[in-house]
């Protein structure tokens, strides 16, 4: 799974990672981890960028789950966030990466394709077959997507 993280505050003078959640980006976050127990999917880690915005959406979608923040998220493109996936524990059936646009859009589209836009607190279901650490650009198949805008 591929997550942007919800809408973010614009606040003068604070710096980019500290940038918390909107009162929507509080609610949405929520909103996309009910739309994702719903479908039955539960992930064994979310991969998150450490970026404050990016941490409460993580906390805020995925209470139950364990969380790893890793530098590397932040500010990523996507051949980098692949990498992170790659290292993620090969015994995971599912797995959550919580990041930023565009890299995380570029992500979601390099594995599965598509045409679609990516919001805050949208979310991407990657279908793949190979393993993480040999997961390429191409692999996998959009099983379903979720924008709050849309829903």
């Amino acid at each position: 799974m591929v997550l942007r993280h919800a809408k973010a505050a614009q606040v003068p003078g604070l710096a980019d990672r500290e940038r918390p959640l909107t009162d929507r980006g509080e609610r949405d976050a929520a909103r996309a981890g009910d739309e994702i127990r719903a479908a039955g999917l539960e992930p064994g880690v979310v991969l998150c960028s450490p970026a404050v915005r990016t941490r409460r959406t993580a906390e805020l979608a995925f209470p139950d789950v364990e969380i790893s923040y890793e530098r590397e998220i932040y500010e990523a493109y996507p051949e980098d966030l692949l990498e992170v996936v790659r290292r993620a524990d090969p015994d995971l059936s599912t797995v959550v990466l919580c990041g930023h646009n565009p890299g995380v859009h570029e992500l979601a589209l390099g594995l599965a394709g598509g045409d679609y836009v990516f919001r805050p607190g949208a979310f991407a279901v990657i279908g793949v077959e190979s393993s993480w650490e040999e997961l390429w650009p191409g692999q996998g198949r959009l099983l379903t997507r979720w924008d709050p805008k849309e829903d």
